[in-house]
């Protein structure tokens, strides 16, 4: 499932430098899949993510906010 070019995840800062370790804080089921909130445990930066089947890894849908994102 191609995600809209407007929610693509691009690095922007110096809180794409390290790789992000998610831990979801909640998740709710879509039409679409689960849409997981994620936060980061080491830098607090958190991310809405889409896992639309079972079989693979979440997506990203929105650009990682937070602790470190606005530095």
């Amino acid at each position: 499932m191609a995600l809209p070019q407007t929610l693509a995840t691009a690095p922007t800062s110096a809180h794409d430098v390290h790789e992000h370790a998610w831990t979801t804080e909640s998740r709710h089921a879509t039409s679409a899949g689960w849409v997981l909130y994620v936060r980061c445990t080491s830098c607090g930066t958190r991310r809405v993510d889409l896992q639309g089947g079972q079989d693979g890894p979440p997506a990203p849908l929105s650009r990682a906010v937070g602790d470190r994102a606005a530095r």
